[in-house]
């Protein structure tokens, strides 16, 4: 017990370290276009049904629309949006991509610039929230913006036809039920790569930043409850994974009016299936067809070579780990890079961003270390994944590790419960798998909360979050 503590200590310690200083794979490889000219908006910070939502809905369904073949349309979202670094990709895009931005201020602008991209439009019910979801996926479907009542003269100046109109078609009737309704209507055409939870805050407010990409790749959206209590929608929503196509990625994020994340991951892992968050990640529409500067390769802040010998010193070793890292708010802060850091690369942007990605690897400095994340090529949780599926699955990410020069990868389940309760480890037979399907991996962290998940193979560390 002696000698393998010791061993976990040494492993440790590089690979501590080494967090705090050829392309293969499965996914789409795409062709991507850099337009010399695109038009930029600046949205309002108002999110409210009674407020700016329809104005905002409106702009988003036209940027799905005029995006689906180039890059015509980019948004920069208020200060306080999740997702801080729109405006300062604005201008990556514009310094390195050299793309000529013209703003536009209002949506009747942006409709005289663009309308010729909508066959039409599609009316919601400002008194059904859920109208406004089911009128994404007809917007997809029909080339067709949305629209409260109020939008509809503004729409009509400009030659768009009504395509459908849901005011008053779904009173009285519940989730379930408004869902159903859209399954019959608009499933058998929906893409069945992706699949779009429109979830986020509820009630009177909505912040549908992916809309604009599941427009553009013509997906179902729904924000269906994946709590098991909520047995219809549970099983509904089950029921329309197990008819998605293997590998699905879900985009966007649970609703927090209905269910939990940790039910939410649970019930797409058990499909084998990976969650790409948020439901506020924007200009995915515009960002996709950004590619990488020509000759760019992907080059992390290594340390610690595999296999290096490390031999640590009497003190404590403490790596810092930023959650969410690329996504979530804080490369932008100020401080970073005046300490060794880690972040969480959200790695299929490879291929759904890759010119965005770049971004944040030409900004790195030598503090800052890049690892692969969430358990797989994307969030899921491992022991919910079918265990037929999850070598699979890891390889990917492997992949996806090895296009992204990262050699740090990091888990997380909490199928069995989260950071208060119940169990975060692994088992050896899942750890098994990133082992064997990980090769040249130096080390693994797990948990996001403290865990207890620790191994040590070929002086290759599995350890935890402990704080």
């Amino acid at each position: 017990m002696k000698i393998r503590s010791a061993k976990l200590a040494l492993a440790a310690a590089a690979f501590l370290l080494a967090v705090t200083a050829s392309q293969a794979g499965a996914w789409p490889r795409l062709t991507y276009h850099v337009p010399g000219h695109a038009y930029l908006m600046h949205l309002s910070d108002n999110w409210e049904i009674s407020g700016d939502l329809p104005k905002n809905a409106l702009l988003i369904s036209l940027q799905g629309l005029a995006n689906r073949d180039t890059a015509r349309l980019y948004f920069v979202y208020p200060p306080d949006w999740p997702y801080t670094f729109t405006e300062s990709v604005m201008t990556y895009y514009r310094d390195t991509r050299h793309i000529r931005f013209t703003e536009l201020k209002t949506p009747e602008e942006a409709l005289e610039k663009l309308h010729r991209f909508a066959r039409g439009y599609v009316v919601w019910d400002k008194n059904v929230r859920t109208s406004l979801i089911v009128a994404f996926t007809a917007a997809g479907l029909e080339d067709a913006v949305v629209v409260s009542e109020d939008l509809i003269p503004l729409v009509e100046k400009f030659g768009l036809k009504k395509i459908d109109d849901y005011r008053g078609r779904f009173e009285g009737q519940n989730d379930y039920a408004i869902y159903h309704w859209a399954y019959a209507k608009f499933w058998d055409r929906t893409n069945k790569d992706l699949i779009v939870w429109l979830g986020g805050v509820g009630g009177n407010r909505m912040q549908p930043g992916i809309a604009d990409f599941g427009i553009m790749k013509r997906v179902f959206f729904t924000d269906l409850s994946a709590d098991p209590h909520d047995s219809l929608e549970y099983r509904f929503a089950d029921s329309l994974l197990s008819q998605m196509n293997p590998m699905t990625l879900v985009m966007g994020w649970h609703s927090y009016a209905k269910d939990t994340e940790d039910e939410h991951i649970t019930l797409l892992s058990r499909h084998g299936f990976r969650m790409e968050g948020l439901n506020t990640l924007p200009n995915m529409s515009f960002s996709h067809h950004i590619p990488t500067t020509p000759g760019h390769k992907f080059r992390n802040n290594h340390n610690v070579r595999p296999h290096q010998k490390i031999v640590p010193k009497k003190k404590v070793y403490i790596a810092c780990i930023q959650s969410d890292g690329l996504g979530i708010g804080a490369w932008l802060k100020p401080g970073r890079g005046e300490i060794p850091y880690a972040w969480e690369v959200t790695m299929n942007w490879i291929w759904l961003a890759p010119g965005m990605l770049q971004y944040f690897y030409d900004m790195a400095t030598p503090n800052d270390y890049f690892i692969g994340a969430l358990s797989g090529p994307g969030y899921l949780y491992p022991k919910a994944v079918p265990p037929n599926l999850l070598p699979g699955l890891v390889r990917e990410a492997w992949d996806l590790m090895q296009a992204l020069d990262l050699r740090v990868f990091e888990t997380m389940d909490y199928s069995e419960g989260n950071r208060y309760y119940g169990n975060i480890d692994l088992p050896k037979s899942v750890l098994d798998v990133y082992y064997r399907e990980m090769p040249g991996a130096i080390g693994f962290v797990n948990g996001y909360g403290p865990a207890n998940t620790y191994d040590v193979r070929d002086g290759r560390p599995f350890i935890s979050y402990s704080y």
